[in-house]
């Protein structure tokens, strides 16, 4: 998903990318930077990834996972339509003052952030910003029955993210836009892939990977006085 899904983060990523304070760095401290950068970008996935696994994990325990993953996989079906329809990804509008904060707050790191430290809160930062492909995990990571897997899930997502986003900061300059924006166009059908799978996922096929049998939620142990 995170391979799949950085075509999207090099069209849409790739100003950031650009504006980062590493052309007058020498090869191996641009290459060091950039790569803590993304480590950063990566602890906010594993931390979302915690955060909604503890909740999808509650879910789990209540009996609603199978639900649950089918609505997300309808909702990420209607998300790929809409992007195919209106050529953009969907945009949850009651977060955008919380958007407009971590965008602040981006904007001070590129200006003041010096040293490793500095790229790394940047990372952290960018992790927060609104992304498309970055709701889809949040969908897979919220529908996986364990905590652990959820924070595997949204970590590999940002390490599969990590090879293309590399590439656009350290060699920006001589990627052609028309190629980054050509990549986008790829999005919608991968988008349509994840939500079949969560659709799949939730109907318990029995099918590994891909449809695999939730085991049912242990029952409550009820003490009875003797």
């Amino acid at each position: 998903m995170g391979i799949v899904g950085s075509l999207h983060c090099v069209g849409m990523c790739g100003p950031l990318a650009l504006a980062l304070p590493v052309h007058h760095l020498k090869p191996v401290s641009k290459f060091s930077s950039l790569l803590v950068y993304q480590i950063g970008r990566m602890t906010t996935y594993a931390s979302l990834g915690l955060l909604f696994g503890i909740v999808g994990r509650r879910l789990y325990l209540a009996g609603f996972q199978q639900g649950l993953s089918v609505s997300l996989g309808i909702l990420v079906l209607i998300s790929a339509l809409i992007y195919l329809l209106r050529k953009r990804t969907v945009h949850l509008a009651f977060l955008n003052k919380f958007y407009s904060m971590i965008q602040s707050v981006m904007g001070r790191l590129l200006r003041t952030g010096k040293g490793i430290g500095g790229f790394y809160l940047m990372g952290i930062a960018n992790g927060f910003l609104p992304c498309g492909m970055v709701y889809m995990a949040i969908a897979g990571a919220l529908s996986s029955a364990g905590v652990i897997n959820s924070v595997l899930f949204m970590a590999l997502f940002g390490a599969g993210t990590l090879p293309a986003m590399m590439a656009i900061s350290y060699f920006g300059q001589t990627i052609p836009v028309s190629l980054r924006l050509s990549l986008r166009k790829a999005v919608p059908y991968f988008i349509t892939v994840m939500g079949l799978i969560l659709i799949l996922r939730g109907l318990n096929l029995g099918i590994p990977f891909i449809s695999p049998e939730l085991p049912s939620p242990a029952a409550e142990v009820v003490s009875c006085p003797a």
